[in-house]
């Protein structure tokens, strides 16, 4: 009696490849020469790295431009990058966690083999004489394929000791205010708006700062015209009219720091990229586009494996038929059930293909888009930085020009002598010299 591989093939992975021999990475910036080539190390051109896929496939990644390529980039202008190599319709779908939701290691393939072959494309359709044992190397999670944790070699960090965005937002975190889920990515994007927000509310803040210099600087000038103490004479006198003066000058350089303010801190981090939103919108709305034609490429998966199964259980149920009773209609009936099988067979690989086609393209993109949004995060703190330090410079500036509008009057102030002013207010104001004396009888 012919046996069916249905249980096997319910535990069918998305990658329909065999399991080649994990290899030792390599160290960055070498890698082994290419097929009929001579054995010896090729050095890479500055700012590129070599990885190595779980499936023996070699990768790199320029750390500058943060660009992906199979082919092995050249230093020599003119030169292909690698003879013989080609771009494949299934590039290496990178997840980073492990299916524990510890972080794993891309950029390696999400995808592996389930085992070794053991013949073509049409055992998938077709009877085989004994059951075949398979060991999960993957696992699925929200329509995207892990490495499963038990089985899979660890990969290996796209940018290590970085801690980079690249690296650790593969997968899905459960949504603390819910049941749902958010993807890695959307927290990515969280914080993006987040910085943009915390960026308008510093804009607001040294808003409300010049503000409050505009105020005063009125409130010192319009206390510079005050009258009291008006009719002080001598030096003291002098002293006392420059320290009014002061304030008016005090009030001058309080109103330059403010515009200065507006014009070289505020205005800069409140106009700091206007169509930041809008942008992020768009690559939002880019990747979960590429996850729900993931989402939609994992049905056709599920439905053609599903009826993979139908077919191979209705050519088990007339193989049964066949050996209780023979017939040439029975006959018939297992050639046309073993045609239908081996095409379902056919249409669940071309469906995993399409699938690993979609995952490789959004593993892509994530890849790019993840690095630009790191970029940019980096590029926020360090404008806000220069701009805060631009702050500190007017504020000690500021500082300077007050104390040079305060020596005038210590100037004055060292210089008051209460025995002259005496001296000069009694030669103006004096009405004799003649001191009365004793009336004589």
């Amino acid at each position: 009696m012919v046996s069916t591989v249905t249980s096997t093939l319910e535990d069918l992975p998305l990658d329909i490849g065999f399991l080649d021999t994990a290899e030792e990475p390599q160290k960055p910036g070498m890698v082994p020469p290419p097929p009929g080539e001579e054995s010896q190390t090729v050095i890479l051109p500055p700012g590129w790295q070599s990885y190595l896929s779980p499936q023996g496939r070699r990768y790199y990644v320029n750390t500058t431009t943060n660009e992906t390529t199979w082919e092995r980039p050249s230093s020599s202008p003119g030169i292909p990058a690698s003879p013989g190599s080609h771009r494949s319709s299934l590039l290496p779908t990178v997840n980073g966690y492990h299916a524990s939701g510890t972080p794993a290691h891309p950029p390696e393939t999400a995808h592996m083999s389930v085992r070794k072959s053991t013949g073509d494309s049409q055992n998938l359709g077709s009877s085989s004489p004994s059951k075949k044992q398979s060991k999960e190397n993957t696992i699925t999670i929200n329509c995207v394929t892990f490495p499963h944790p038990d089985t899979m070699p660890e990969q290996q960090l796209l940018k290590p000791t970085e801690w980079s965005y690249c690296d650790y937002f593969w997968a899905d975190k459960k949504d603390p205010q819910g049941n749902g889920t958010v993807a890695g990515f959307e927290l990515l994007l969280q914080k993006q708006l987040k910085g943009k927000q915390m960026q308008k509310e510093m804009s607001e803040f040294i808003r409300e700062r010049i503000k409050i210099e505009e105020d005063y600087a009125k409130n010192l000038a319009k206390l510079s015209q005050n009258s009291l103490a008006s009719q002080e004479e001598g030096s003291l006198g002098e002293a006392w009219a420059q320290v009014k003066k002061s304030l008016a000058d005090e009030a001058e350089v309080h109103l330059k720091f403010s515009a200065k303010l507006h014009s070289e801190v505020e205005k800069p981090l409140m106009n700091f990229r206007e169509n930041f939103k809008k942008d992020m919108k768009k690559c939002d709305h880019h990747i979960a586009d590429l996850r729900k034609q993931l989402a939609s490429r994992y049905a056709s998966v599920e439905k053609a494996r599903k009826a993979l199964t139908e077919r191979q259980r209705d050519l088990e149920m007339k193989t049964q038929q066949l050996e209780i009773k023979l017939s040439n209609k029975t006959e018939e009936d297992i050639k046309k059930a073993r045609r239908k099988s081996t095409q379902a067979g056919d249409d669940l690989m071309r469906c995993v293909d399409l699938y690993n086609q979609a995952q490789s393209k959004w593993f892509e993109e994530m890849v790019t888009t993840t690095l630009e949004l790191e970029r940019l995060e980096v590029e926020r703190v360090e404008m806000i930085r220069q701009h805060l330090c631009q702050y500190t410079q007017l504020r000690h500036e500021t500082d300077m020009f007050n104390q040079s509008t305060v020596e005038p009057v210590d100037q004055l102030l060292r210089k008051v002598d209460p025995a002259k002013d005496r001296e000069l207010w009694v030669r103006e104001h004096k009405t004799g010299s003649i001191r009365p004396v004793d009336m004589e009888i």
